[in-house]
């Protein structure tokens, strides 16, 4: 079973830039779609960006131009590069395992990490 482990969040004003990171252990995720999902206070968790196999990306229209999904399968960790961040991006962000046709997410999450953007 994959354990996914989130970290890299924290408070940035606006503008700003974070790095998060998921790393994954107890099974490789080389052939596995993988995403970042993201939920703010007292909404569902929508799917922020995804990443097949193959390394072709999708993206939530919000953070399309300004957030990048990467993945290192060497290290079994997956990356969301979050650039001119906004308040509205501030949420519990989280990594998982996801279906290639749909980026429905499947397996255990993560604890989270937390992403704050304020003044």
């Amino acid at each position: 079973q994959v354990k996914l482990v989130e970290s890299g969040g924290g408070l940035v004003q606006p503008g700003g830039s974070l790095r998060l990171s998921c790393a994954a252990s107890g099974s490789i995720i080389t052939f596995y779609t993988m995403g970042w999902y993201r939920q703010a206070p007292g909404k569902q968790r929508d799917l922020v960006a995804g990443i097949t196999s193959g390394d072709r990306t999708n993206y939530a229209d919000s953070v399309k131009g300004r957030f990048t999904i990467s993945r290192d399968n060497a290290k079994s960790t997956v990356y969301l590069q979050m650039n001119n961040l906004k308040p509205e991006d501030t949420a519990v962000y989280y990594c998982s395992l996801a279906r290639t046709s749909d980026y429905v997410p499947f397996g255990s999450w993560g604890q989270g990490t937390q992403v704050t953007v304020s003044s």
